[in-house]
């Protein structure tokens, strides 16, 4: 199956998209510069082909992520079924996440709809790792803005971290805080204050 990918893949290239990426530091062995939302088709058609066979969609799913192809790897988590991934597989996707793009298609399609979601995104929001990070806090934000309600407690020790996040020298774990603390003020008048509060302390 993963030959089939390739080739269907190499069918799909886009050449000036592949440039682009590379020209913006995108490292892969391979880039195909196939767009996502055509990797978001593709992926139906699989899902389809193998509505009933989980198993091979799972090994299939494992089998693009170990590769070293962008296509590939982005291709990985929107067919991987959510039931089947244990969260030590995840824990080891995420330390092996390349780039700001497979940790957003991550969420998105996969950690999202895992069972243990929440469980991951506070473990991961509070890692040393960048990448990690990035995942935890791209989780959160999806969390809340699917309708997730945290208790008192689970709420502030987001709002903490995210804080604290506003100040470290990642650019792109800055915004990713400040998303989370825009979709925690959408919870209320008072988180909203809150929220307003910090983001004044920091020029916002």
């Amino acid at each position: 199956m993963l030959q089939t990918v390739k080739r269907d893949l190499h069918a799909m290239m886009n050449g000036t998209l592949a440039q682009s990426l590379r020209d913006k530091g995108i490292r892969y062995r391979v880039i195909y510069g196939v767009e996502l939302p055509r990797l978001e088709s593709y992926a139906e058609q699989w899902k389809s082909e193998l509505e009933h066979n989980e198993e091979r969609l799972y090994a299939l799913a494992l089998d693009l992520w170990k590769t070293e192809t962008r296509e590939c790897r982005l291709l990985a988590p929107m067919l991987m079924p959510a039931s089947k991934l244990l969260p030590e597989v995840a824990e080891i996707w995420v330390e092996q996440t390349h780039t700001q793009e497979e940790a957003a298609v991550c969420v998105r399609y996969l950690y999202a709809n895992l069972p243990y979601a929440s469980d991951k995104a506070f473990q991961w929001m509070a890692a040393e790792r960048e990448t990690m990070q990035l995942c935890g806090f791209l989780l959160i934000a999806r969390l809340l803005r699917n309708g997730g309600q945290p208790s008192a407690r689970d709420e502030q020790e987001i709002i903490d971290q995210a804080a604290v996040t506003l100040s470290v020298p990642s650019l792109t774990l800055r915004k990713a805080a400040y998303n989370v603390l825009l979709a925690i003020s959408e919870l209320g008048l008072r988180q909203q204050r809150q929220v307003d509060a910090i983001l004044k302390r920091f020029g916002l």
